[in-house]
């Protein structure tokens, strides 16, 4: 392994470094059908040391729904202390643009972001066809088992034409669901970035959503956070690694999740592997794991 990354058994050998854990969700704690028991213990046993938990998603919805299905997928509360999603930080992006009517990409489930914006602001901005929109917010596929990005394509060339500003609720390009891959936003708004196309991102690798973090950490610890404190948990090279190293906090990178096909072999997780991955990687993190554990 790479001098710079080390490889490690579980959280227990860096616990003693860090006062603070920013945790991905979807890969580290669960699979979109089930929990991960053992992340989950681990990411407990770390709150039993003294340690805070805040979980950070790319979830396109507000705080009260992912906790919802969190409930729902078996994790339990003592896992972590507070969340913050991308969904979150979306809201705050479509409230700077007052009433003015947007065009919605992403399905039926994610309409919970337009009622909780009402109920925490008043605002009620319509919804409507693209051709009368101001801008868009894409919270990922109108339906992300059948289609993909290059569906939107004569959408996005709209949308270029109009100079529209696209929100992505979420910066993911796919994630897992059970053994399957899905595409999400992010996908969506690669294609219009590469068009030419403004694109405003809500969630990792970029700044606002590790702030909100950090503004969370502060308040569980009743004092000023040390960004050296600081270790953000996950298992996207783009957005949880890179988004943590642009942060400035270390990472720990969880290889069996969406990058496991790179860095396992039929036998399982291989370190050699592992080292290729990390060599080719744009950003490096501090420690790698198979599946976050104690």
């Amino acid at each position: 392994m790479n001098a710079a990354t080390i490889l490690i058994a579980g959280l227990a050998e860096l616990a003693p470094s860090y006062d603070v854990v920013f945790c991905d969700v979807w890969g580290v704690v669960h699979n979109g059908r089930r929990h991960f028991a053992e992340s989950c213990a681990a990411l407990a046993r770390f709150r039993e040391g003294g340690g805070k938990v805040v979980l950070v998603t790319n979830a396109p919805r507000p705080n009260p729904p992912v906790r919802e299905q969190l409930d729902r997928l078996g994790v339990p509360r003592s896992a972590f202390d507070e969340i913050v999603t991308s969904g979150d930080v979306t809201l705050a992006l479509i409230a700077a643009h007052k009433g003015a009517p947007l065009h919605h990409i992403g399905p039926e489930r994610d309409n919970a972001l337009f009622s909780i914006l009402t109920k925490l602001t008043g605002l009620d901005p319509p919804r409507v066809a693209l051709k009368d929109a101001s801008y868009v917010v894409c919270t990922g596929l109108f339906d992300d088992q059948t289609e993909k990005p290059d569906d939107y394509d004569a959408s996005l060339a709209l949308m270029r034409a109009r100079g529209l500003e696209f929100i992505s609720a979420n910066p993911d390009f796919v994630v897992h669901v059970a053994d399957k891959l899905l595409y999400c936003s992010g996908a969506i708004a690669d294609r219009y970035e590469k068009i030419g196309g403004k694109v405003i991102q809500a969630g990792k690798p970029f700044a606002p959503i590790y702030e909100r973090a950090m503004e969370m950490a502060r308040a569980l610890r009743g004092a000023p956070v040390d960004k050296s404190r600081v270790l953000a948990v996950g298992d996207g090279m783009r957005t949880d690694i890179k988004g943590a190293c642009d942060f400035g906090v270390d990472a720990l990178f969880v290889a069996g999740g969406i990058h496991q096909r790179d860095v396992q072999m039929a036998g399982g997780f291989d370190a050699r592997m592992l080292e290729q991955f990390l060599n080719n990687a744009e950003s490096r993190p501090k420690a790698a794991i198979d599946m976050l554990k104690w």
